[in-house]
């Protein structure tokens, strides 16, 4: 994992338990990005690197084909979002029948999102690596533990669609603000 990898990690979920990072955590504990704790967080100065490696790893990308997929993402995003925010809703009283329906129809939004994944991943590699954290909380659902479609604070399907989600919007040069006027984000 690089230190923009680990950052990003780190900026995504607010803080990790140092237990579950890879990569040059000494190293940027050392260097004043990360806080050495049991839960690492970014420092300032983390956030501030973060930010100049993001910008670097925009200025390699084509802006035309970052906006595509951007695109792309928001058209599966529309199934995506009101799917776990109804589940939200219905989850403590929904039966077997209504279960198997939205892990049918989050199957079915999982197999037109894996393309589109896959085409960011052809734009910054380390993107790739969604596809099979969303295929590990996909198949913990079906198999039984529906927690793994919206449980905070682990790979939940719902927690790796959101950072998947911030990772795209960085890579078109967007922001939250931005896609929150627009009425696209979410």
């Amino acid at each position: 994992m690089s230190d923009l990898a680990l950052l990003q990690t780190v900026r995504l979920k607010g803080r990790v338990a140092r237990a579950e990072l890879t990569g040059p955590v000494d190293d940027c504990v050392a260097t004043g990005l990360l806080v050495d704790a049991p839960m690492v967080r970014l420092t300032d100065a983390g956030r501030t690197r973060l930010a100049e490696l993001l910008a670097d790893e925009r200025a390699t990308v084509d802006r035309a084909a970052a906006d595509r997929v951007y695109e792309r993402f928001l058209v599966v995003n529309g199934g995506v979002k009101p799917l776990i925010s109804q589940w939200q809703l219905t989850r403590d009283s929904a039966g077997p029948d209504e279960v198997t329906a939205v892990l049918d129809r989050l199957e079915d939004l999982h197999r037109q999102a894996v393309p589109v994944i896959a085409a960011a991943s052809d734009l910054v590699a380390r993107l790739g690596s969604y596809a099979d954290r969303l295929d590990a909380a996909l198949r913990r659902a079906r198999d039984g533990d529906m927690s793994w479609l919206t449980r905070p604070m682990v790979d939940s399907y719902h927690t790796v669609w959101f950072e998947l989600h911030e990772e795209l919007i960085g890579l078109a040069g967007r922001t939250r603000a931005t896609e929150a006027e627009s009425g696209s984000g979410g």
